[in-house]
């Protein structure tokens, strides 16, 4: 019975709640993927590319109170009509977590976890780009909680859309 889970506790009147533990055990690249078009083609791209940079984020439990969170990140980089590299990369980390109750944990893994990794993913893209032959692609930060609101409003919209209509 030792194995099971508990509750989170529910903290009596006039006692401070238990803070919620986020430890990052190790984090990694799980798949990496850079094509280098503009080279494959013979080009020597001139001028400021353009980015569409693409954003993804999956979190499952691998044990009790760890996690494994991806940042699936996904750059085009095109100038003029003519594409210059694509980057495709699943940056991971696993996470411990402690006193997160239920309700919050799905938010908990997709906002904060991809806070702590992200600065490492990164320098990966700056350098991987960099050694690719282009200047080094810094990303701008991600704002993982207005992702996560998005993606909820987008699956409400398509929750609504396929709903049959009386």
């Amino acid at each position: 019975m030792a194995d099971e889970a508990k509750p989170a506790a529910t903290p009596q009147p006039g006692q401070v709640p238990a803070q919620p533990v986020l430890k990052v055990l190790t984090q990694y690249v799980r798949d990496m993927s850079f094509e280098n078009v503009a080279a494959q083609n013979g080009k020597t791209p001139k001028g400021q590319p353009n980015f569409n940079v693409q954003v993804g984020l999956d979190a499952q439990k691998k044990a009790d109170k760890h996690y494994e969170v991806v940042i699936k990140l996904q750059v085009n980089a095109s100038f003029e009509e003519e594409k210059l590299f694509i980057l495709e990369i699943e940056y991971a980390g696993l996470f411990e977590v402690d006193n997160v109750g239920e309700q919050q944990m799905h938010p908990f893994l997709l906002i904060e976890c991809p806070r702590q990794i992200f600065p490492y993913l990164r320098r990966i893209v700056s350098d991987i780009t960099h050694d690719g032959g282009f200047p080094p692609l810094n990303l701008d930060t991600i704002d993982f909680l207005s992702l996560y609101q998005q993606e909820l409003q987008r699956r409400a919209q398509a929750e609504a859309a396929a709903a049959p209509k009386n």
